[in-house]
């Protein structure tokens, strides 16, 4: 059984279904939630997987009985089919209340995507070691940080690796199909993969594009989207005074990366596959201010983007909170857009990322199958032996 809850999470399902698949030498059968990808790998779905996609406190409250009423026809489905093991993948608020409903059934609990524990409130890793019996790391430091707790994990690389080795991209076929000549900059939005953020962050993205294009006339507009948020962002860029071309699926989102000169994106995942794609970017985000505050007060770290988290610096300008705004956003763009050093110089602190995520040795989602079969022998030979 393998529950993802929201756009990255359904990737990385999928990838493992299919890599299960390949690995394991006999039928395999998948339940659990997901989204296109993971029902294209051959996942029934559940409920949509947009149920499930909301973050932080303010946006769960309004949405908190389907919640709930989603965890438990999860939990009696586990206890009715009786999987051989249940994979969480990322969406920690759903995954751990669900591995806490489960304890004592016998089933191996697996978690994809060790959650950011480092970056606030440490401590609660310790309860985690009581839920969940195994984790699979997508960062390298990650399993030092939870042996201290106890907490069986081994890193199996990134997946944006192999989302950039599958669609490398080609730029110069995506501005002819789309009629945008060689020498007009292209600018990458990425509001975010749950309609809450998209919703937020959009207004700004679009004041901060705006602005370029007023100072640049032939500036185009490209944002990648999925599924979860397509209907939100081709409502909000009706308005919009700067061509835009909404891209879905991976192969255009690829070719549309490739096409960039510069991105703006939430902060996330995608910013980590921009480094890897080596587009010059600046991250912003802007949450709820009651989930801000309360976050703020336990925060551990000193940046938020992934790519600057690895490198220990910030080699993507950040707008977080009361500094996501329009004109300052603009202004780290221009720079980058008018200045090929400064995006030379961004690119070459990206240079060393990919070796730090596993691009060496089988790709991650083989890594994740390897372990995940292991798991299961080993429950099936007798008590769990969750060690790598």
């Amino acid at each position: 059984m393998v529950v993802a809850g929201e756009a990255s999470g359904d990737v990385l399902g999928a990838r493992l279904i299919t890599a299960l698949g390949q690995r394991y030498e006999g039928d395999l059968q998948f339940s659990g939630v997901g989204g296109a990808q993971m029902a294209a790998a051959g996942l029934e779905s559940l409920f949509p997987i947009a149920d499930l996609s909301v973050m932080g406190l303010a946006e769960i409250l309004p949405r908190l009985p389907l919640l709930l009423r989603r965890l438990s026809e999860t939990a009696a489905h586990v206890r009715m089919a009786r999987p051989s093991a249940v994979i969480t993948i990322d969406a920690p608020g759903f995954s751990f209340r669900l591995a806490k409903r489960l304890a004592g059934a016998g089933i191996p609990l697996i978690h994809y995507v060790a959650p950011q524990v480092w970056a606030w409130r440490p401590g609660r890793a310790r309860h985690l070691a009581g839920r969940i019996d195994h984790l699979l790391a997508l960062l390298p430091f990650e399993p030092e940080f939870f042996q201290d707790y106890d907490l069986p994990c081994e890193f199996v690389g990134h997946p944006v690796i192999e989302g950039v080795a599958e669609a490398p991209g080609d730029g110069a076929d995506f501005r002819i199909q789309h009629g945008i000549a060689a020498n007009v900059p292209v600018l990458a939005l990425l509001p975010g993969s749950r309609v809450g953020e998209a919703g937020r962050l959009l207004p700004t993205f679009a004041a901060a594009a705006d602005m370029l294009h007023k100072a640049r006339p032939g500036l185009h507009v490209v944002i990648p989207t999925v599924e979860q948020v397509a209907d939100t962002v081709a409502l909000a860029v009706r308005s919009w005074p700067m061509p835009t071309h909404i891209i879905h699926g991976p192969a255009g989102r690829a070719d549309a990366f490739a096409a960039a000169d510069a991105a703006l994106a939430a902060s996330g995942t995608v910013s980590l596959e921009l480094a890897l794609r080596g587009v010059p970017s600046v991250v912003a985000y802007r949450t709820n201010p009651l989930t801000a505050a309360l976050v703020r007060r336990m925060l551990t770290i000193s940046h938020v983007a992934l790519p600057n988290i690895l490198a220990g610096e910030e080699v993507m300008a950040e707008f977080i909170q009361e500094k996501c705004q329009a004109g300052p956003i603009a202004d780290a763009l221009a720079r980058l857009l008018d200045n090929p050093a400064l995006r030379a110089e961004q690119q070459n602190k990206f240079a060393h990322i990919s070796e730090l995520l596993g691009r060496d040795g089988p790709p991650p989602s083989v890594r994740a199958a390897d372990a995940v079969l292991r798991l299961v022998e080993a429950q099936e030979k007798g008590p769990a032996q969750c060690g790598p």
